[in-house]
């Protein structure tokens, strides 16, 4: 008489369960990525529309901060994640970098940048990335290709935003463009150090983090700055509504988020940044580890 035993299944976190855990994160890699294409390259005209009747830093604060109050005690109560002190100081830091100088820089500037131009400026951060990986402690060196890139790019910098009529187009606010410039930089710097920082391992409570520091310090610049005193609830269009709405729903809560997740699960050997501009058949493509909005 035989007796026949079935195989145990293997065991959670065996070798045989890293293949089917790798494709599940490259999948939500790809649709982090397409998010981030998809929805971010219409934010700035969602900006441009809502500081037509809102204040441009409580724009920005009220979306942001909106996103970290909702998503913070959910993800706490779900993913049982304890932050450390040592979480919410990168959190603090790079949210005061993204939110605060780099979309608050954005939503400010905007006031005076049509959103298309805003997106072309926006795009330096591509350059800035580079640089800065560059210059930062144990950063990679960019290849003669890559500096090439550098070059072509700030040289088309130029044409955008010198003298009237140079490059057969009118000037670009020289105040906001300067701003724009700064906020590009500022996003630079803070997606390195979020990625390099020290965040909870769950990239979407980092999210909540970053989203409710860099809120709080965008509406208490907002009051310091007196924002509060222009602001007229009842002045408010509609249309102004619904961008709120729409960068809440859509530029935070899901182009922020991706943006986030893709700083954490992706690799410097293996990620390519490719930053697409809107409205224009122009790309740059550089070797480093995080990609850009």
């Amino acid at each position: 008489m035989s007796t026949t035993t079935n195989p145990m299944p293997p065991a959670a976190g065996t070798p045989a369960s890293v293949p089917l855990t790798a494709a599940r994160t490259t999948s939500i890699v790809l649709l982090a990525f397409a998010a981030v294409y998809i929805v971010w390259g219409s934010t700035y005209l969602a900006i441009r529309i809502g500081v037509e009747s809102f204040p441009p830093l409580i724009l920005a604060g009220f979306r942001h901060l909106t996103v970290g109050l909702f998503l913070y005690p959910v993800l706490r109560a779900k993913g049982g994640i304890k932050p450390t002190q040592g979480h919410w100081r990168t959190a603090v830091v790079a949210g005061t970098l993204l939110l605060v100088v780099g979309n608050g820089g954005v939503s400010w500037a905007e006031q005076t940048v049509p959103s298309g131009i805003t997106a072309l400026l926006v795009a330096t951060v591509s350059l800035w990335l580079v640089i800065v990986d560059w210059l930062r402690p144990g950063g990679v060196r960019p290849v003669p290709r890559v500096v090439m890139g550098l070059v072509l790019g700030f040289a088309g910098l130029v044409l955008l935003v010198g003298p009237a009529h140079l490059g057969g187009s009118e000037r670009v606010n020289p105040v906001g463009a300067t701003v724009l410039v700064i906020a590009s930089l500022a996003w630079a710097c803070g997606s390195l150090y979020s990625k390099h920082g020290g965040m909870p391992s769950s990239p979407m409570l980092g999210v909540a983090m970053q989203s409710f520091a860099g809120g709080v310090i965008l509406l208490l610049v907002a009051l310091f700055t007196g924002e509060f005193r222009g602001l007229h609830l009842g002045a408010i269009t509609l249309r102004s509504w619904l961008a709120l709405a729409y960068l809440i729903l859509f530029g935070s809560g899901i182009g922020f988020s991706a943006y986030i997740y893709i700083l954490q699960k992706s690799s410097a050997a293996k990620l390519q940044n490719v930053t697409l501009i809107p409205n224009c058949n122009w790309r740059l493509s550089v070797e480093v580890d995080v990609m850009t909005p």
